[in-house]
């Protein structure tokens, strides 16, 4: 036998074969759905470059960390922090676009997940700043104050 077909032969049963994929009108509906709760910077970078008024971004992360480097326009609503309250001036018409830092951080999610009870339409940006920075789009920084007590 030729070393092609003991290869073939040799081979072990597919990882990504074991589980027969799904239907094709199926996956289409589970694909659509994804697509209504996720984003990705891109899209969102092409939105704010194309002044796209449907959406509001919001940077989930702490202060510090916003003021350190943000999406350009993102409004900062740490996660902990929302409420009814806090959100009172967001618009209720309109789509808003969560993020943090990345793959290793879930403040978008619970960002997103407390918005959504509040009755607000989100997505999530897929990534966060660590693909937006990836991506090479532009970063926006913010000074902060700093209050330095009187001597005594």
């Amino acid at each position: 036998m030729s070393s092609r077909k003991n290869e073939a032969f040799n081979q072990g049963p597919s990882n990504v074969l074991a589980t027969s994929p799904a239907d094709p009108a199926v996956a289409h509906n589970h694909f659509l759905s994804k697509l209504s709760f996720e984003t990705d910077p891109s899209d969102v970078y092409h939105d704010i470059t194309d002044k796209i008024s449907g959406i509001v971004v919001i940077d989930a992360r702490s202060p510090e960390t916003y003021a350190r480097g943000h999406i350009p326009g993102a409004i900062n609503i740490p996660h902990r922090t929302i409420d009814s309250t806090t959100i009172a001036s967001l618009p209720p018409d309109k789509v808003l676009v969560t993020y943090c830092d990345g793959v290793f951080c879930n403040a978008s999610t619970k960002a997103a997940a407390k918005l959504t009870a509040l009755g607000f339409k989100v997505k999530e940006m897929l990534d966060g700043m660590e693909g937006w920075r990836k991506e090479g789009y532009p970063v926006e920084e913010t000074i902060m104050k700093m209050t330095i007590p009187a001597s005594q």
